[in-house]
């Protein structure tokens, strides 16, 4: 456990100092790109105009033969485009595997200042997130890094899900978890070889009556997704949705994303182009419900005492509640308008 007093100091002479906030992003989609092919690298520069975070994909779905073609690629892609307010992101190889340390090594020293997060597979415990967390400062270090580089842990163990309010609390750097459900149904010993969303055995029914009982699909991830959103947000970092795996059902992803995004989640992955639009559509508020919210804010200014807005009650707790939706609307439109321009 870091002191408090220590907890913002840098890990090695030289590196940047820690950022005491993190930094006022909008992150609705992480994009995945494979680096290791030469079609889909010469697609980004389009991607940054269309997508919050583009993140070069190191880990799985990468064969065992292309991971050093993906590593060279991705160095190769963050070298060619300009990425303005888009994010840049890597998905790094597992800690125990062959790959990780040299994804960091190379990756820091080659493109480093461009480099905003690295996103940490099959996290387990804090202990996880000490080690990159020093392993970066050396690196910046050594590179002459201007600003440090975050971390993203992924959720996809038993234990990872059993410690997560340690890991959330682990660094500085930490700027977020996902969840990552393929491998977390496995690690739990779940029964599904879905990669996302619900399942249509995880059902309820109703209590026994006349005629037929009635039925109702549950989410398999509720649980989990609660609990990371409960231990990203007392650690003032962010949630996200992983992947969902069913390309062709449109529905059901948006379904998926729009449940995360009402339990506090920021984004979601995006491994699709077809899921861009429904991550950009979900993770944006209702433009209804802005104005309402803004209806608020104008009523309290403050943020203090009641009022009733169309007979309703409005207090503080609706005030803070006005002020997440009316701040995600103003990124957005932020957004939205630089992207217009561009």
């Amino acid at each position: 456990m870091k002191l408090p007093r220590r907890f913002f100091q840098p890990l090695a002479i030289g590196a940047p100092e820690p950022l005491r906030a993190l930094p006022v992003r909008l992150e609705r989609m992480i994009h995945f790109v494979p680096p290791h092919v030469e079609k889909m690298r010469a697609k980004v520069p389009d991607l940054v105009r269309q997508v919050d975070v583009v993140l070069g994909n190191l880990e799985d779905a990468i064969p065992v033969e292309a991971k050093l073609d993906a590593r060279r690629g991705f160095i190769e892609m963050a070298k060619a485009t300009e990425f303005g307010e888009t994010g840049l992101w890597i998905r790094m190889n597992a800690l125990n595997s062959p790959w990780g340390l040299d994804d960091l090594v190379e990756i820091v020293g080659a493109v480093g200042d461009k480099l905003d997060v690295v996103m940490v597979p099959k996290v387990e415990g804090a202990w996880d997130i000490h080690y990159v967390d020093q392993l970066l400062a050396q690196l910046e270090a050594k590179a002459g890094a201007r600003k440090p580089i975050l971390v993203h842990a992924i959720l996809e163990t038993a234990e990872g899900v059993k410690n997560v309010e340690e890991i959330a609390q682990a660094s500085p750097r930490m700027h977020g978890m996902s969840l990552g459900p393929a491998d977390l149904a496995a690690s739990r010993g779940m029964k599904t070889t879905r990669v996302g969303g619900g399942h249509p055995d995880y059902r309820v029914l109703s209590d026994p009556g006349e005629g037929a009982r009635g039925s109702a699909q549950q989410d398999l991830w509720h649980y989990t997704v609660a609990r990371m959103v409960d231990a990203c947000m007392a650690s003032g970092i962010k949630a996200f949705y992983g992947p969902f795996g069913d390309f062709s059902d449109t529905e059901a992803c948006e379904a998926q994303f729009r449940n995360a995004f009402l339990m506090g989640c920021a984004g979601a992955w995006t491994l699709h182009p077809s899921q861009i639009a429904i991550a950009r559509r979900v993770f944006s508020p209702d433009p209804d419900e802005v104005a309402f919210a803004r209806r608020i804010l104008a009523a309290m200014p403050d943020g203090t005492g009641a009022v009733m807005i169309d007979g309703k009650m409005q207090d503080d707790a609706t005030w803070k509640q006005a002020k997440v939706l009316a701040d995600l609307a103003d990124l957005v439109e932020a957004k939205e308008k630089a992207a217009a321009a561009s």
